[in-house]
Protein backbone atom coordinates (compact mmCIF):
# COMPACT_ATOMS: atom_id res chain seq x y z
CA UNK A 1 0.00 0.00 0.00
CA UNK A 2 0.91 3.77 -0.70
CA UNK A 3 -0.98 5.44 1.90
CA UNK A 4 -2.02 4.09 5.13
CA UNK A 5 -4.24 5.51 7.99
CA UNK A 6 -4.63 3.49 11.01
CA UNK A 7 -6.65 4.99 14.16
CA UNK A 8 -6.84 8.51 13.19
CA UNK A 9 -7.91 10.84 15.67
CA UNK A 10 -8.32 14.73 15.85
CA UNK A 11 -9.35 16.35 18.93
CA UNK A 12 -10.03 20.07 19.21
CA UNK A 13 -10.91 21.83 22.69
CA UNK A 14 -12.08 20.10 25.39
CA UNK A 15 -12.44 16.61 24.24
CA UNK A 16 -14.74 17.66 20.63
CA UNK A 17 -13.47 14.59 18.44
CA UNK A 18 -13.97 15.75 14.37
CA UNK A 19 -12.60 12.32 13.56
CA UNK A 20 -12.60 9.29 15.82
CA UNK A 21 -10.36 6.22 15.02
CA UNK A 22 -10.20 6.25 10.83
CA UNK A 23 -8.31 3.47 9.13
CA UNK A 24 -8.09 3.13 5.65
CA UNK A 25 -5.14 2.08 3.14
CA UNK A 26 -4.81 3.48 -0.60
CA UNK A 27 -2.45 0.96 -3.10
CA UNK A 28 -0.46 2.36 -5.37
CA UNK A 29 -2.03 3.64 -8.93
CA UNK A 30 -5.28 3.10 -7.35
CA UNK A 31 -8.26 5.97 -5.65
CA UNK A 32 -10.52 6.08 -2.87
CA UNK A 33 -13.11 7.82 -2.91
CA UNK A 34 -13.82 9.76 0.65
CA UNK A 35 -17.22 10.38 0.81
CA UNK A 36 -19.77 11.72 3.52
CA UNK A 37 -21.67 14.99 4.46
CA UNK A 38 -20.45 18.46 4.86
CA UNK A 39 -18.87 18.02 8.66
CA UNK A 40 -18.31 14.46 8.19
CA UNK A 41 -14.47 14.84 8.88
CA UNK A 42 -13.27 14.15 4.99
CA UNK A 43 -11.09 16.86 4.59
CA UNK A 44 -9.91 16.80 8.50
CA UNK A 45 -8.72 13.34 7.54
CA UNK A 46 -6.79 14.78 4.36
CA UNK A 47 -4.93 17.21 5.72
CA UNK A 48 -4.14 14.36 8.62
CA UNK A 49 -2.78 12.67 5.89
CA UNK A 50 -0.59 15.32 4.73
CA UNK A 51 0.49 16.57 8.17
CA UNK A 52 -1.11 19.69 7.65
CA UNK A 53 -2.86 19.05 11.05
CA UNK A 54 -0.95 17.12 13.19
CA UNK A 55 -3.57 13.86 14.38
CA UNK A 56 -4.19 13.57 18.01
CA UNK A 57 -3.45 10.24 17.68
CA UNK A 58 -2.90 7.34 15.00
CA UNK A 59 -0.74 6.83 12.49
CA UNK A 60 0.29 8.28 8.87
CA UNK A 61 2.18 5.82 6.94
CA UNK A 62 3.59 6.50 3.21
CA UNK A 63 5.28 3.79 1.35
CA UNK A 64 5.52 2.18 4.16
CA UNK A 65 7.61 5.02 6.09
CA UNK A 66 6.25 6.39 9.45
CA UNK A 67 5.29 10.29 8.22
CA UNK A 68 4.14 11.72 11.80
CA UNK A 69 7.31 10.98 12.69
CA UNK A 70 9.51 12.96 9.97
CA UNK A 71 11.44 16.01 10.66
CA UNK A 72 11.16 18.92 8.52
CA UNK A 73 13.87 18.17 6.29
CA UNK A 74 12.79 14.52 5.86
CA UNK A 75 8.84 15.68 5.30
CA UNK A 76 9.98 18.54 3.23
CA UNK A 77 11.43 16.09 0.72
CA UNK A 78 8.25 14.00 1.17
CA UNK A 79 6.17 16.74 0.03
CA UNK A 80 7.18 16.53 -3.25
CA UNK A 81 5.42 13.13 -3.36
CA UNK A 82 2.01 14.22 -2.15
CA UNK A 83 0.32 17.44 -3.58
CA UNK A 84 -3.54 18.58 -3.05
CA UNK A 85 -5.89 20.11 -5.48
CA UNK A 86 -8.20 22.41 -3.38
CA UNK A 87 -11.99 22.83 -3.47
CA UNK A 88 -12.35 26.39 -4.76
CA UNK A 89 -10.37 26.93 -7.95
CA UNK A 90 -10.18 31.08 -7.18
CA UNK A 91 -8.81 31.05 -3.46
CA UNK A 92 -6.46 28.41 -4.12
CA UNK A 93 -4.13 30.90 -6.51
CA UNK A 94 -2.96 34.24 -5.41
CA UNK A 95 -4.72 36.83 -7.46
CA UNK A 96 -1.38 38.82 -8.02
CA UNK A 97 0.41 36.28 -9.23
CA UNK A 98 0.50 35.26 -12.88
CA UNK A 99 0.19 31.74 -13.84
CA UNK A 100 3.80 31.67 -15.01
CA UNK A 101 4.89 32.27 -11.50
CA UNK A 102 2.41 30.32 -9.93
CA UNK A 103 3.55 27.09 -11.79
CA UNK A 104 7.08 27.96 -11.47
CA UNK A 105 6.92 28.45 -7.50
CA UNK A 106 6.44 24.69 -6.76
CA UNK A 107 10.34 24.57 -8.28
CA UNK A 108 11.60 27.42 -6.45
CA UNK A 109 10.54 26.58 -3.07
CA UNK A 110 12.55 23.05 -3.43
CA UNK A 111 15.34 25.44 -4.76
CA UNK A 112 15.05 24.11 -8.85
CA UNK A 113 14.99 26.17 -11.52
CA UNK A 114 12.09 25.91 -14.67
CA UNK A 115 12.56 26.97 -17.76
CA UNK A 116 9.84 28.92 -20.11
CA UNK A 117 9.48 25.29 -22.03
CA UNK A 118 8.38 23.22 -18.97
CA UNK A 119 5.91 25.59 -17.70
CA UNK A 120 4.30 25.12 -21.58
CA UNK A 121 4.73 21.50 -21.43
CA UNK A 122 2.61 22.09 -17.90
CA UNK A 123 0.06 23.49 -19.18
CA UNK A 124 -0.20 21.16 -22.15
CA UNK A 125 -0.88 18.27 -19.82
CA UNK A 126 -4.07 20.06 -18.52
CA UNK A 127 -5.26 21.28 -21.75
CA UNK A 128 -4.51 25.11 -21.36
CA UNK A 129 -2.49 27.08 -24.17
CA UNK A 130 1.02 28.43 -23.54
CA UNK A 131 -0.56 31.89 -23.75
CA UNK A 132 -1.91 31.65 -20.28
CA UNK A 133 1.43 31.98 -19.06
CA UNK A 134 1.11 35.72 -18.58
CA UNK A 135 -2.30 36.19 -17.50
CA UNK A 136 -3.76 36.65 -13.44
CA UNK A 137 -6.13 34.23 -12.35
CA UNK A 138 -9.20 36.71 -12.75
CA UNK A 139 -9.04 36.21 -16.16
CA UNK A 140 -9.93 32.89 -16.49
CA UNK A 141 -13.08 30.35 -16.09
CA UNK A 142 -13.44 27.87 -12.95
CA UNK A 143 -13.07 25.12 -14.60
CA UNK A 144 -9.56 26.73 -16.57
CA UNK A 145 -8.58 28.19 -12.90
CA UNK A 146 -8.74 24.65 -11.49
CA UNK A 147 -6.85 22.89 -14.38
CA UNK A 148 -3.90 26.01 -13.25
CA UNK A 149 -4.33 24.23 -9.37
CA UNK A 150 -4.15 20.57 -11.13
CA UNK A 151 -0.65 21.68 -13.45
CA UNK A 152 1.05 23.40 -10.21
CA UNK A 153 0.08 19.80 -7.96
CA UNK A 154 1.84 18.21 -10.72
CA UNK A 155 5.04 20.31 -11.23
CA UNK A 156 6.72 18.25 -9.14
CA UNK A 157 5.93 14.76 -10.54
CA UNK A 158 4.19 13.54 -7.23
CA UNK A 159 3.20 10.09 -6.85
CA UNK A 160 -0.02 11.13 -4.43
CA UNK A 161 -2.70 13.51 -5.35
CA UNK A 162 -5.50 14.69 -2.47
CA UNK A 163 -8.63 15.82 -4.48
CA UNK A 164 -10.79 17.66 -1.74
CA UNK A 165 -14.17 18.06 -3.48
CA UNK A 166 -11.91 19.52 -6.99
CA UNK A 167 -15.35 20.08 -9.16
CA UNK A 168 -17.43 21.00 -6.02
CA UNK A 169 -17.46 24.65 -7.30
CA UNK A 170 -18.05 23.81 -11.06
CA UNK A 171 -21.05 23.89 -12.88
CA UNK A 172 -21.89 20.01 -14.00
CA UNK A 173 -20.82 20.00 -17.72
CA UNK A 174 -17.12 21.81 -16.83
CA UNK A 175 -16.76 19.23 -13.79
CA UNK A 176 -17.32 16.32 -15.91
CA UNK A 177 -14.47 17.73 -18.08
CA UNK A 178 -12.46 17.97 -15.32
CA UNK A 179 -12.68 14.46 -13.84
CA UNK A 180 -11.60 13.43 -17.03
CA UNK A 181 -8.71 15.25 -17.19
CA UNK A 182 -7.80 13.67 -13.75
CA UNK A 183 -8.96 10.43 -14.97
CA UNK A 184 -6.41 10.67 -17.77
CA UNK A 185 -3.51 12.15 -15.80
CA UNK A 186 -3.94 9.34 -13.24
CA UNK A 187 -3.14 6.93 -16.49
CA UNK A 188 -0.93 8.56 -17.77
CA UNK A 189 1.45 8.97 -14.58
CA UNK A 190 0.84 6.28 -12.58
CA UNK A 191 -1.25 8.51 -9.90
CA UNK A 192 -2.79 7.16 -6.74
CA UNK A 193 -5.61 9.23 -5.63
CA UNK A 194 -7.58 10.35 -2.44
CA UNK A 195 -10.48 11.59 -3.93
CA UNK A 196 -12.83 13.90 -1.38
CA UNK A 197 -16.21 13.68 -2.19
CA UNK A 198 -20.06 13.96 -1.51
CA UNK A 199 -20.65 12.47 -4.99
CA UNK A 200 -21.70 9.16 -5.37
CA UNK A 201 -21.68 9.12 -8.96
CA UNK A 202 -18.24 10.88 -9.55
CA UNK A 203 -17.04 8.01 -6.70
CA UNK A 204 -18.47 5.32 -8.98
CA UNK A 205 -16.52 6.99 -11.81
CA UNK A 206 -13.07 7.69 -10.91
CA UNK A 207 -12.79 5.36 -7.62
CA UNK A 208 -11.14 1.84 -7.22
CA UNK A 209 -12.65 1.73 -3.32
CA UNK A 210 -14.50 3.81 -1.33
CA UNK A 211 -14.47 5.31 2.30
CA UNK A 212 -17.97 6.33 4.02
CA UNK A 213 -17.50 8.81 6.91
CA UNK A 214 -20.15 10.11 9.08
CA UNK A 215 -19.80 12.50 12.39
CA UNK A 216 -16.35 11.94 12.25
CA UNK A 217 -16.12 7.99 11.93
CA UNK A 218 -15.74 5.96 9.13
CA UNK A 219 -18.88 3.73 8.97
CA UNK A 220 -18.10 2.03 5.36
CA UNK A 221 -15.45 1.18 3.14
CA UNK A 222 -15.24 -1.48 0.45
CA UNK A 223 -14.53 -1.39 -3.56
CA UNK A 224 -16.87 1.16 -5.50
CA UNK A 225 -18.61 -1.96 -6.80
CA UNK A 226 -19.47 -3.09 -3.03
CA UNK A 227 -20.58 0.25 -1.09
CA UNK A 228 -22.05 2.07 -4.64
CA UNK A 229 -24.41 -1.20 -5.97
CA UNK A 230 -24.75 -3.17 -2.37
CA UNK A 231 -23.90 -0.56 0.43
CA UNK A 232 -25.04 -2.07 3.89
CA UNK A 233 -25.31 0.83 5.78
CA UNK A 234 -28.69 3.14 6.12
CA UNK A 235 -26.38 5.98 5.86
CA UNK A 236 -24.27 5.01 2.62
CA UNK A 237 -28.21 3.85 0.96
CA UNK A 238 -29.24 7.25 1.68
CA UNK A 239 -26.08 9.31 0.03
CA UNK A 240 -26.31 6.60 -3.13
CA UNK A 241 -29.83 8.06 -3.03
CA UNK A 242 -29.94 11.62 -2.95
CA UNK A 243 -27.13 11.92 -5.24
CA UNK A 244 -28.96 12.23 -9.13
CA UNK A 245 -27.00 10.89 -12.06
CA UNK A 246 -24.42 12.99 -14.00
CA UNK A 247 -23.26 12.81 -17.42
CA UNK A 248 -19.32 11.81 -17.08
CA UNK A 249 -18.26 11.79 -20.86
CA UNK A 250 -18.68 15.13 -21.75
CA UNK A 251 -16.54 16.38 -24.33
CA UNK A 252 -13.12 17.58 -23.46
Amino acid sequence: MLVEARGLTKEYGEGTRVVEDVSFAIARGETLGLVGESGSGKSTVARMLLRLVEPTAGEVRYDGRDLLAMRAGELRAMRRKMQVVFQDPFAALNPRMKVRDILAEPFAIHGERCDRARLEQMLHEVGLDASALGRYPHEFSGGQRQRVNIARALALRPEFLVLDEPVSALDVSVGAQVVNLLRELQQRYGLTYLFISHSMPLVRYLCDCVAVMKRGRLVELGTCEQVCDSPRETYTRELVAATPEIRLNAAE
